[in-house]
């Protein structure tokens, strides 16, 4: 049901995550298909590791890397700045960098860790470059987020606690506000050309997302997802599913698992809520006014329509 000839000739894409696991997988299928593709994440030396690997597997030459920290702002932002200058065209961004079991604690920026890394960070990185993927438009923005997204709660005036939050709620808190953003990012952009939608990955072995869990714990889990689990190459072919298939083109603020459309959480549908989330997060994450493309462009509620 992932299978799709499309060709991604000419295109750009990002894969945050990309120099292991799901996030290599998806980023050798978007290689194999023609497209330039920038691989991301915080460890450059298996970032270095990770293009030599992917050019000798595709035959596709045009690979880059970027190191890039999601729990550090200034991290984003200089990524964000280096794309901008070294690149004409964004086509498809994918954000499917993660982590859980993290430190309990605050980052440079006065976040929780776990939140900044699978939310806040996310979100400031997708909206420095909205505007290169509206100038480069179609283009396609896909958002990772997780089945604990249905245990988790937003809570605006704790959502940053420390010890507050167990591993699996941080998780699952994140995870909803990632879900609850892709649907406001939707609607926002509304007739610019630019999509968005979440997928869930179900759970995958052999990756690295549970390398900071406890050790006992960790084990158990481990156990139980190589008997549950679906290889992390399926899984990359269907997150390049999201970003190649033709009939997906103007689809857009859905949620997917397995390559078809899912349930997502109820939440999603409060308007009030994802309003709100929105524009706490503008405020958190520090959106300056040369950044904010939504008072650059023409605005309406129902989205923007041209820069």
């Amino acid at each position: 049901m992932c299978d799709t000839v499309a060709r991604l000739d000419g295109k750009v894409a990002i894969v945050t995550g990309g120099g292991s696991g799901v996030g290599y997988e998806a980023a050798k299928n978007l290689a194999r298909r023609g497209a330039r593709v920038i691989i991301a994440s915080r460890n450059e030396t298996k970032l270095k590791l990770a293009k030599e690997q992917l050019q000798t597997e595709t035959g596709n030459d045009d690979i880059a890397y970027r190191a890039m920290d999601l729990g550090s702002f200034k991290s984003v932002r200089n990524f964000v700045t280096e794309t901008i200058l070294n690149e004409h065209r964004l086509d498809i961004l994918i954000n499917n960098a993660g982590a859980i079991g993290l430190p309990d604690r605050l980052t440079e920026d006065g976040l929780n860790l776990t939140m900044q890394v699978n939310y806040f960070g996310v979100f400031l990185l997708t909206y420095l470059l909205i505007p290169l993927l509206h100038k480069s438009a179609p283009s396609r923005i896909i958002n990772g987020s997780a089945s604990s997204m249905y245990i988790g709660t937003i809570d605006f005036d704790h959502w940053n606690d420390i010890g507050r939050y167990s591993f699996i709620e941080s998780l699952s808190n994140s995870k909803l506000a990632v879900s609850l953003f892709n649907v406001e990012l939707s609607k926002r952009l509304l007739r610019s050309g630019v999509t968005a939608n979440s997928f869930d990955p179900f759970v995958v072995p052999d990756t690295d997302i549970f390398k900071e869990i406890p050790g006992g714990i960790k084990n158990v889990a481990n156990f139980f997802i190589k008997i549950i689990g679906q290889p992390k190459e399926n899984v990359g072919d269907q997150i390049a599913y999201l970003a190649a298939a033709p009939e997906l083109m103007a689809v857009s603020g859905k949620h997917y698992k397995f390559c078809m459309k899912w349930l997502n959480h109820w939440l999603t549908s409060d308007d009030d809520l994802t309003r709100k989330l929105w524009n706490v997060s503008k405020k958190l994450v520090n959106i300056k006014d040369e950044d904010d493309w939504e008072e650059q462009c023409y605005y309406e509620d129902i989205g923007i329509e041209q820069c």
